[in-house]
């Protein structure tokens, strides 16, 4: 129905950009990555979109790509996935992780997405094997338990998830410490 919006930013909440579009303003939810890319208010921003239509509601989903719109897509009609846990999985995984994820059929990458226990991310790997492309997931490591911690000092620091995970890909797999793997994921930040 609303395929894409165009339109300065107005507002930006916790999970949601208010976008001006011809003097009205929409609330269009958002993954946590659009919402460390977007700059801040008064800038423009331009979004593939999905309108989730309810007895009750209308609720308008933005993403920067059309690829990860059509992740959300596929997250969304997996039984007991809503839009808003859909939201949160692409919030807290890249959607290379995803895919390495599901490729591995490793469930315990979707668990750390708060909401998401053993049977639901069971089941999103059941839903999803088959249907995604997974040509560009090959290369991408799996975290450990050690690089979940890593990459939460390092949003808790202010970087982006992407920015996070990137660095601690380059980070040597023989760096073990959380501390250490820390360091040497700034370190590259810095750089970077």
């Amino acid at each position: 129905m609303i395929a894409s919006i165009t339109g300065t930013i107005l507002k930006i909440e916790a999970d949601a950009l208010v976008i001006a579009v011809g003097g009205v303003g929409v609330r269009v939810f958002v993954p946590r990555t659009v919402l460390e890319d977007v700059g801040g208010i008064g800038r423009n921003v331009a979004l593939h979109t999905h309108l989730a239509v309810r007895e009750t509601d209308l609720t308008l989903y933005g993403f920067e790509t059309e690829d990860d719109l059509r992740l959300f897509l596929l997250l969304i009609g997996i039984n007991k996935v809503g839009p808003k846990l859909a939201l949160s999985i692409l919030s807290t995984l890249s959607p290379e992780l995803l895919r390495s994820a599901v490729m591995q059929e490793e469930t315990v990458v979707l668990q750390r997405v708060p909401g998401i226990g053993k049977k639901t991310a069971e089941n999103i790997m059941f839903a999803l094997r088959g249907k995604l492309d997974y040509a560009d997931s090959s290369s991408v490591a799996l975290y450990s338990d050690v690089d979940a911690d890593v990459i939460d000092v390092l949003t808790t620091l202010g970087f982006s998830i992407v920015e996070a995970q990137s660095a601690l890909q380059k980070v040597p797999r023989d760096v073990k410490d959380v501390d250490q793997r820390v360091a040497a994921a700034l370190q590259l930040l810095d750089q970077g």
